[in-house]
């Protein structure tokens, strides 16, 4: 072209063409079939074609243009002779390494339908291909058939539910005629381990009567004698021991030390709402009303020996009063208020404040404040007193 320039010195010219296109996407002949017999598959591709030296050049040049679009894969069925009884197998082809082959793809498993003793979990299976851009969509099964199908049904959890296990018993609570004996229950599973899961009715008794034959030369007990505190204590706090299963479930912390050194006091613990999560094999801590069913205590009393002054032996019912829980304490203890003290002025305006006692609920008696719960002791109460105005001096 020739520009004859006439206009002012200011002036601009812009001038504009267009390249023509000269590389273009060409659709390749199918491939190789995927098997060799017994029904397989073959696809296409696309090629960046050079149209004035009639070559095949990289991709990048057909991306210059918009206009351009790589046409699609096409995939159609191939040898489908039946294969040779001989040979008993089809030989795999090697593909495309741009274009994946179909795949099976699976979800994840679903639950176990049993926590123990053998159980089955499943499974869906279905046939994908994924495209150039990486995008996943379901095609017909038949052309993932070249590699076998996973299975969508396993057995899980095949191992033996927890059982009981019952301790020896203990020596008898008594040296002669009738008395108790205590075991130990536990619940153990497969790796013996102290766990939950076991049927509670199922549970063997953890204690019985037992008969020593030696004649006793006292008055025979009417009741077989209780357990002193040492088996009493241990089989109590084993059978109270829970461990964290798939449910939520209250678990209770250790018992704190007794908060008296001698006589009756109390003891505290902690109680969580758990559930064991059996994917990771980790225990998580729940909101308390996630849990179903009676919450264990978090206090009780608890007896450390007689104090100076006390006697030392106690009939059945003081032993079974005294291992009692500090809830049943709680029934037959609480603290009222008895009166008030004396005002703390003679004139111009005082205090009283209220006496609060811990009075024996059925004989109205005065009580050792250690047998009253703490957290129900009712709060100060003050009251005005005493306000005629002093008398000049």
């Amino acid at each position: 072209f020739q520009i004859h320039y006439a206009g002012a010195a200011d002036s601009s010219v812009q001038f504009i063409f267009y390249q023509p296109i000269i590389h273009r996407w060409r659709e390749t002949d199918f491939f190789p079939c995927s098997a060799s017999c017994g029904g397989g598959y073959q696809l296409t591709s696309a090629e960046c074609f050079d149209l004035r030296s009639n070559r095949i050049v990289a991709d990048q040049y057909c991306h210059y243009y918009p206009e351009n679009t790589k046409p699609k894969p096409k995939l159609q069925e191939c040898n489908l002779d039946p294969c040779p009884a001989s040979d008993g197998y089809k030989q795999i082809m090697p593909y495309d390494l741009y274009h994946p082959l179909p795949r099976w793809e699976s979800t994840p498993w679903t639950a176990c339908s049993s926590s123990c003793g053998g159980g089955i979990q499943s499974r869906s299976i279905s046939c994908v291909e994924e495209d150039i851009q990486g995008h996943i969509s379901p095609v017909e099964e038949w052309k993932c058939m070249y590699t076998p199908k996973m299975p969508v049904v396993q057995p899980c959890n095949i191992f033996d539910c927890p059982k009981w296990l019952a301790q020896e018993w203990s020596p008898c609570t008594v040296t002669c005629g009738q008395g108790l004996r205590y075991r130990v229950v536990l619940c153990l599973d497969h790796r013996g381990m102290h766990t939950g899961g076991c049927s509670p009715k199922t549970k063997p008794h953890i204690k019985e009567e037992c008969i020593v034959p030696t004649p006793c030369y006292k008055p025979r007990e009417k009741l077989p004698v209780e357990a002193k505190l040492p088996w009493y204590k241990q089989a109590q706090e084993l059978e109270e021991g829970t461990a964290v299963s798939e449910e939520p479930s209250f678990i209770p912390e250790a018992w704190s030390t007794c908060s008296v050194t001698c006589g009756v006091g109390s003891q505290v613990r902690l109680v969580k709402c758990q559930v064991l999560l059996s994917f990771s094999q980790s225990v998580a801590d729940l909101p308390i009303d996630e849990c179903e069913g009676p919450k264990p205590v978090s206090q009780r009393a608890c007896y450390s020996g007689p104090c100076s002054g006390e006697a030392t032996e106690y009939t059945p019912e003081e032993t079974e009063f005294l291992y009692g829980s500090l809830q049943e304490l709680g029934e037959l203890y609480d603290w009222e208020y008895e009166g008030f003290t004396e005002c703390s002025e003679s004139c111009g305006g005082g205090v009283q404040e209220a006496v609060v006692t811990c009075l024996n609920k059925q004989t109205r008696e005065t009580a050792e404040e250690t047998l009253c719960i703490t957290s129900r002791r009712p709060p100060q109460l003050l009251k005005a007193c005493s306000v005629d105005p002093c008398p000049p001096r």
